[in-house]
Order: structure tokens, then C-alpha cells, then sequence
């Protein structure tokens, strides 16, 4: 039987490494599969911390950047200058291609059967539904007004609590989850729309917003949750993939998001990460480290970043490679 309907994640998902030039470049995704044109682009400075996280996205155009890790409203400098067949080109701006800099890039397709969507959206101030074209429910929200400076980003996680419609989290922001039905109208989405309330960081009246919208495909991505046990011996978390890329965040406490991926750290343990809500470079303190498996991750620290004893956490995931693939033939294990 089929467990996946996507044989090859790198057509929607990839993570690119790269060196800036200071000038202009073409970066070309350097794996052997299947071409893709981004349509989000993350981009970060590995070794600084001068640069903030740049995220550019199809929707609203070549260099036009939201900065993950503050409140800042949209800038525009030559970031990226160009979404391309199998890549994305680089102006000159320094956050994004400063000369010998080392950066990383996470970059998305948008498509439904990945379960991808961007939207934007005005706000009108008051409690309403916006379509999306994921023709599934969003597990996943991210979002994130474009002219005004005073609001943090807000982040929809389907695993946040039992009742996840009533809560939220901020992507530039170590808070834990937090209640409020000004957000989503403490109204869960649909696989048509999701809901909006009256706060002015999702909805305020005249405002531009961007949403990233992600409903969860077997094999390809896994947004879930996990309780820790403080222990070494750490909980197995079932993905049904090995994982290509990460972010932990824990809903409990006031915790930074970490975010892991196979380009910076290519063996197990796993223990390189860069934080989502700051502008710091690559670490790798602590004892926050897990294994990749052929259908999940093993955590094997006991350190509070993943796995503080009785703490909640929440996960999104996309695979490197389908446990099993639509012909029936399984993954190997790293």
C-alpha cells in the first residue's frame, strides 16, 4: 500500500547552503532531484549576528522582506532579486549576501498537494473567515501584518492545546501559548477558510497581512506534539520520514524556537540550530540533541531546549525522504 503520494520531498522543500559575494548572484539548489522554483524564501546568516532572519515569498515579490525574529514592519532592499526555475538570485544587501558570509535558505513551493498556501489579506477590523486554497485543513499558520511595527508575529499550531482555536504562540517571541479570541475567533480552520478575530496584529482595519498556511501530507510533513521527560533516554517522535528540517517550540515555558536542519549538520546527533526569534548565529551549546531515524527523531539530551520533564512541546517537520514510498520501498535510516 501506498504511504506517500510525494516520492520526492526536495520537489516542494529544500535547504540550501550558501557563501555571499556582496554583489549579485544566482543560487542554484545543488541536489540532484527534482528542479523547483521557491516561492518562500528564508533566508539567515549562519556565523553573525548581524543579520535578522529575511523571509521573501511570491506573493508579495522580489525583495520585499519580514524579518521572523521582531515586530519590524516590511522593508525593501536587494535581498532577493528573482524566484528562479531552480533556485533564487541574490542582490547586493548585506543581511542576505554579505561577501564570505556563511548563510543557510529553507525554501517552499506553494502547492496544495505539498499542503502550501500563501495568502494575503487587508484587514478589515472585524471577526471574519479568509479563504485559502489548500483544499485541506491548515495544521499550520503563520502570520505576520506589513505596515505597522507594533505586533508580534502570530503562529496557529493545530497540537498547542487541546483546544488550539482558543490559543497562540509568537514566532519572534519565547513566550509559551497564551489565550486569546481576538486571534482566531476561537474558531478552528476549515480545509475552505480560517477565522480571524479583532486584534489588530491579524486583522487591523486598512493593514496589509501575509499568511503561510500549512496543512500536514503523509510522508512529506508532520506538524505535532510531545510531552518531555527530562531524561537522556528521551521520547521517540514519530514523523513517518526521516526529517530534512525542524523547529521545536515549548508551549509551556518561555522557551526560544530551535531550528535544526540536515545541510548544517549532516550526521547524528543532531545538534546544530539557529534560533527563529533571534538574530544570533549557529550554535550548537548545549545538550539539546536527537538522532534522526528512518521514521522519526530519537532524543537522546535531556536539556530543557526539547525535553524538559512534564513540558509540552510542538513540532513542524518536513522530510528528507518518505518512510515508504508510493511503490511501496522504504527509506533508509541515517
Amino acid at each position: 500500500m501506498a504511504f506517500t503520494t510525494i516520492d520526492d520531498p526536495s520537489a516542494y522543500f529544500k535547504v540550501q547552503l550558501y557563501t555571499g559575494d556582496g554583489s549579485t548572484q544566482a543560487i542554484t539548489f545543488d541536489d540532484t532531484d527534482t528542479d523547483m522554483q521557491p516561492d518562500l524564501v528564508w533566508l539567515k546568516d549562519r556565523a553573525t549576528s548581524e543579520a535578522s532572519h529575511k523571509l521573501y515569498d511570491a506573493v508579495r515579490g522580489t525583495t520585499k522582506y519580514l524579518a521572523a525574529n521582531n515586530t519590524g514592519a516590511e522593508g525593501t532592499e536587494s535581498g532577493v532579486t528573482a524566484f528562479g526555475s531552480d533556485g533564487f538570485t541574490l542582490g547586493s544587501a548585506a543581511g542576505t549576501n554579505a561577501n564570505t558570509v556563511a548563510f543557510v535558505s529553507f525554501c517552499w513551493k506553494e502547492s496544495a498537494t505539498a499542503g502550501f498556501d500563501i495568502v494575503g489579506y487587508t484587514g478589515n477590523g472585524s471577526a471574519r473567515t479568509i479563504s485559502h486554497s489548500l483544499s485541506a485543513v491548515p495544521h499550520l499558520m503563520i502570520l505576520k501584518i506589513r505596515d505597522d511595527t507594533g505586533y508580534n508575529w502570530r503562529v496557529y499550531h493545530h497540537k498547542n492545546t487541546s483546544a488550539p482555536e482558543t490559543d497562540y504562540l509568537a514566532l519572534n517571541t519565547t513566550a509559551a501559548t497564551a489565550d486569546s479570541a481576538t486571534m482566531w475567533n476561537d474558531t478552528a480552520p476549515t480545509s475552505s477558510v480560517f477565522s480571524l478575530g479583532t486584534s489588530g496584529s491579524l486583522n487591523q482595519n486598512t493593514s496589509t497581512f501575509i499568511a503561510y498556511l500549512f496543512s500536514e501530507k503523509q510522508g512529506y510533513s508532520k506538524f505535532g506534539s510531545y510531552e518531555g521527560n527530562g531524561n537522556a533516554d528521551g521520547p521517540f517522535i514519530y514523523t513517518g520520514f526521516p526529517v530534512a528540517w525542524i523547529v521545536f517550540k515549548n508551549t509551556s515555558a518561555t522557551t526560544d524556537w530551535y531550528i535544526y536542519d540536515v545541510k548544517r549538520r549532516t550526521y547524528n546527533p543532531m545538534n546544530t540550530f539557529v534560533k527563529a526569534q533571534t538574530n544570533q548565529p549557529d550554535s550548537t551549546s548545549g545538550v539539546n540533541i536527537f538522532d534522526i531515524c528512518s521514521n522519526g527523531i530519537k532524543i537522546r539530551g535531556d536539556g530543557s531546549v526539547i525535553n524538559t520533564d512534564g513540558n509540552t512541546y510542538v513540532y513542524a517537520a518536513f522530510a528528507e525522504a518518505p518512510f515508504v514510498n508510493s511503490k511501496g520501498v522504504p527509506c533508509n535510516a541515517k
